[in-house]
């Protein structure tokens, strides 16, 4: 009740802010510098990157966000987001789709569903090398189903899917935040529509989208999961927190700060409810292939990822916590010290001040999401659009009505 209380009190200074926020949101200059901005980290790819996915979809968005900077210099706001989903998502991913192109990533997805299909389990028992090697829980392969059946050519590509389960998600959060018991405040003449066009045409999004697809749809649960928390569903919250943890352990995080969030609005029962769905989801879904092929998910699913497998990680990218455990055990025990210590702070903050609404709810998991990959002895950059996605699309959902 406490909880509810502090909202409503500090509902007038957030109305504030948002309309500080959308006078800066509005301006032609944000618009075009936005897609500036856009254009040049599209183009750095044909410089920094030598996979020819890369190449293939920095050379498109780059010119696609010009163009859609040009739009907005002449006032057409939704017209530049327009010309950047055609240029940036639609036109490299129907190419990349077309001509078989794609990142390892796809093809893991789609051989582990073939395995499932063909030996009972997503994991290679002996993996050859690092293409028969699949990072992902069980519940990653759902998306290769399409492509392991053959019913779709090349329809059936799993980038598809997962953009395809993106768009889901992102809907069904937008309508859980837009219930009757949500204040409404509008602000300024963005719509929601325009904003969240901008979002994933954006270079956050629109890479992965385009390349690999990978990530997409644990943005997509990890949008859902607290907004079914914070109004009131908590059993639901914990079926989509389920199916999160059965894609990629590092959805794991996710759970303690959507319980502590339910905990603070709801009570004990209702978080011991969201837990207890949670843990029975992910077991039913990934304790039947660890039972099946222990020593496959083990090596592949925990070691190979975290920098101790037998193959080494392509995931290198000159972070903290990667840099750290290439000066050997020292390096990993400073890494782990920091980590566990970061872990601890976040714990501590979601007993003593547990967020109450879905922006807050946001930013803490974005923080402790981005903390862990900050610290991982195996990392990359493109980790980061998850917590990147999240403060962004929650605040967007929020605001603009």
């Amino acid at each position: 009740m406490n909880s509810m209380v502090q909202v409503r009190a500090q509902a007038p200074v957030v109305a504030a802010g948002r309309a500080r926020s959308a006078a800066w949101f509005e301006q032609r200059r944000t618009w075009v510098l936005g897609w500036l901005v856009s254009a040049g980290w599209a183009g750095s790819f044909l410089v920094i990157s030598n996979l020819t996915t890369h190449r293939t979809w920095g050379t498109l968005a780059a010119l696609a966000y010009l163009a859609a900077a040009l739009a907005a210099g002449c006032g057409r706001r939704r017209m530049s987001v327009g010309i950047a989903l055609v240029g940036a998502v639609a036109l490299p991913l129907g190419w990349l789709v077309y001509t078989g192109q794609a990142q390892s990533e796809v093809m893991v997805m789609e051989r582990s569903m073939e395995l499932m299909l063909g030996t009972g389990s997503p994991y290679a028992t002996h993996p050859a090398g690092l293409a028969d090697y699949n990072p992902y829980l069980p519940g990653q392969a759902l998306f290769g189903l399409p492509h392991a059946l053959g019913l779709l050519g090349p329809l059936g590509d799993a980038r598809l899917w997962c953009g395809a389960f993106l768009a889901l998600c992102l809907s069904a959060g937008r309508a859980v935040l837009k219930s009757a018991t949500a204040p409404v405040v509008r602000v300024g003449s963005v719509s929601y529509g325009t904003a969240v066009g901008a979002l994933v045409a954006s270079p956050i999004l629109a890479l992965p989208l385009c390349v690999s697809g990978i990530d997409i749809p644990l943005i997509g649960v990890c949008c859902v999961a607290p907004a079914l928390a914070l109004r009131g569903r908590p059993m639901s919250a914990g079926w989509v927190l389920a199916f999160a943890c059965a894609l990629k352990w590092t959805a794991w995080p996710v759970v303690p700060v959507v319980l502590a969030a339910v905990f603070a609005l709801y009570g004990g029962r209702a978080a011991l409810r969201c837990a207890a769905v949670t843990v029975a989801g992910a077991a039913a879904v990934i304790v039947p292939f660890a039972v099946r092929t222990p020593k496959a998910m083990l090596e592949q699913v925990f070691l190979f990822p975290t920098g101790h497998g037998a193959v080494a990680t392509p995931a290198q990218s000159p972070l903290p916590g990667v840099l750290l455990s290439r000066l050997g055990t020292p390096g990993l025990a400073v890494a782990g010290v920091l980590l566990v210590l970061c872990a601890v702070l976040l714990a501590v903050s979601l007993v003593k001040r547990p967020p109450v609404d879905s922006v807050a709810c946001a930013d803490r998991l974005a923080l402790g999401l981005a903390i862990a990959f900050a610290l991982a002895p195996a990392s990359r950059y493109g980790y980061f659009a998850l917590p990147a996605v999240l403060v962004l699309w929650t605040r967007l959902a929020a605001k603009l009505h």
